[in-house]
């Protein structure tokens, strides 16, 4: 079934259900980034396969409204299917539903899938809406009668991991999360975001594309916890595990029977990461709903001293491959065909000889040319470019290892360098340099570290799109918060123990682009008659290219951070190479 007669089909279906406008977001019933299968339905509907949109279809429009990350993307997978793109002016904002309220007349109805919208999602619609006199109905599912070959839930195998691998158990975990909910005033708490079931419990699966987790929610009161999974998911032996914690396992399938049951006077809810079908399906008896972050997303940004130990060790093993990776990049450029897919399918058979390898954390970004430009760009078969002695590459990659999850973006010059492209490089060098080397209050919030990160840029008249960094999970979610570094983020402030990533970019459409990506750990720093301070140790291992840069651009702070960091780098890796693969390392991080 074409993309075309699938809308045609959405729209009759509209029609019989007086339907005058359906939205479709890029979720799930976990309000997960990254989707099963079953979820992708952005992506069966119109063809566009980004990991962030929202379809909205009227009977004479259909449209994609999707960031500036997706722009050139959409535009091409979206070419002949009915649905056109609509630019978003602000990041994950609900424009369209602005646009509703224009094009809609009072007594008109919106329609949305609750288990795929977000509590915050679904109140934006309504508040915006409801106002004008259109109506909203939130449980309204267009696509299962339809989609007659839709995937099936993954039925992979669950587990779970030991004390020694997480440095802390999951009773005193689930005792953190208590004490918090004590704080809060809330009786109970319901969760439905996989990154945090899985800290909480110490549980990992394989039910998300490059995430380690598993489809399941998880119900916690100062009494009891109950875990809803798929039954054959765990093991009889880690079921008695977890009920030796206290934690009672039941059916996945069974969760909204029992929160329409729940007992519960005051419940915490993350408005962000609930789905409004399970919001909706509250009974009155709730007179209560905390509309609060979870209480576990707080505390598993805080990495502990076991964490933190297995993850200097994960670099280690992840800066071999990237080192590997590089150097065979190097000797095999026209010698024979390599391309945007081939080079990241390189890679990641290099991650997966290290110690602990379990899987990719994102598809890599392997983006040649004005494909760099694009910052998240993926190669697919109709845009894969061919490797030339020429120009730029850039390479944004991670792994997950059960002793880590990793995230990495380095720019090489493959021949051939224009000035622009240099002094483009260097330009963002110094951002990475600045925002690495911050030392900064505590309490200092993540939009200060994103301007101390472009200032060197904003300098030179230059900027980027995206933010500046993002929090990262201990073997779970590459993108993790609360915090995160960019201009917007006014409420988290950096603590100890985080992981963050520092990743100012570049982008010239048509052209080029730059990013150079490192994780950084905050960490306390010193004190002084003013407060205390922080800084950020770097934890990413693997050479910056110095070939590229322009020193007359440079202060010489910015030179010797870059060649103490190149020197570091080769110091720590140098125990795991060859004899061949130190010699290039060696040059490679040869002081300039």
């Amino acid at each position: 079934m074409a993309h075309l007669e699938r809308l045609t089909k959405i729209r009759s279906l509209m029609k019989d259900n007086g339907i005058d406008a359906y939205i479709i977001p890029s979720s799930d019933p976990h309000i997960s980034e990254y989707l099963p299968e079953r979820y992708k339905c952005i992506a069966w509907v119109s063809g566009f396969t980004g990991s962030a949109g929202t379809l909205v279809i009227t009977q004479d429009f259909a449209g994609l409204w999707t960031d500036g990350r997706y722009f050139v993307q959409a535009a091409e997978q979206l070419e002949g299917t009915g649905f056109e793109l609509v630019k978003l002016k602000i990041q994950g904002a609900a424009e369209y539903a602005t646009w509703l309220g224009e094009v809609l007349h009072p007594g008109n109805v919106v329609g949305f899938d609750g288990n795929l919208a977000s509590l915050l999602v679904a109140q934006s619609v309504k508040n915006t809406l409801k106002p004008l006199g259109i109506k909203v109905n939130g449980h309204l599912d267009l696509l299962s009668s339809i989609w007659n070959d839709r995937p099936e839930l993954p039925e992979v195998k669950a587990y779970l991991l030991d004390d020694e691998l997480t440095g802390q158990s999951t009773a005193s975990k689930i005792e953190a999360v208590r004490k918090s909910l004590r704080k809060s005033r809330a009786e109970s708490h319901f969760i439905s975001s996989l990154d945090d079931v899985a800290w909480l419990l110490n549980i990992r699966g394989q039910d998300v594309p490059c995430n380690p987790v598993v489809l399941s929610f998880v119900y916690i009161s100062q009494e009891e916890v109950i875990l809803f999974i798929a039954p054959g998911k765990l093991s009889a032996e880690d079921i008695d595990k977890l009920n030796g914690f206290g934690v009672e396992v039941q059916d996945y399938n069974e969760v909204y029977n029992f929160i329409k049951d729940i007992n519960s006077t005051t419940i915490l809810l993350d408005p962000k990461r609930t789905c409004f079908a399970i919001y909706d399906s509250m009974p009155v008896v709730v007179n209560t709903i905390i509309e609060q972050i979870n209480p576990s997303t707080t505390l598993k940004a805080i990495k502990n001293e076991t964490e933190i130990g297995h993850i200097r060790e994960t670099m280690v093993n992840d800066g071999v491959a990237m080192t590997k990776f590089f150097k065979w990049l190097e000797e095999s450029l026209g010698k024979e065909e390599l391309s945007e897919i081939s080079i990241a399918e390189k890679l990641a058979s290099l991650r997966a000889e290290q110690p602990g390898f379990v899987d990719v954390s994102f598809n890599t970004i392997a983006g040649y040319l004005d494909h760099g430009a694009l910052p998240h760009y993926s190669a697919t078969p109709r845009s894969n470019y061919t490797l030339k002695e020429e120009g730029l590459l850039l390479v944004d990659s991670g792994g997950q290892y059960m002793t880590g999850t990793t995230d990495i973006t380095r720019v090489i010059s493959l021949g051939n360098i224009t000035q622009e492209q240099k002094d483009d490089y260097t330009i963002v060098l110094k951002g990475t340099i600045e925002g690495s080397q911050a030392i900064f209050p505590i309490g200092s919030k993540g939009y200060q570290i994103d301007a101390i990160t472009r200032r060197p840029i904003w300098a030179t008249l230059r900027n980027y799109g995206h933010g500046t960094g993002h929090g990262i999970g201990f073997f779970l979610n590459v993108h993790e918060g609360p915090q995160v570094f960019n201009p917007t983020n006014v409420d988290v402030a950096i603590e100890e123990g985080m992981i963050t990533s520092i990743e100012p970019g570049l982008y010239r459409e048509g052209k080029h682009g730059i990013r150079i990506e490192n994780l950084v750990l905050s960490k306390k720093y010193d004190s002084s008659i003013f407060g205390d301070f922080m800084h950020f140790e770097t934890m990413t291992i693997c050479y910056i290219a110095t070939d590229l840069v322009n020193k007359e651009l440079l202060e010489q702070s910015h030179i010797d951070w870059l060649n103490a960091y190149n020197q570091w780098v080769f110091d720590q890796l140098l125990p795991k190479l060859s004899e061949a693969e130190a010699t290039w390392l060696a040059n490679k991080t040869r002081a300039i």
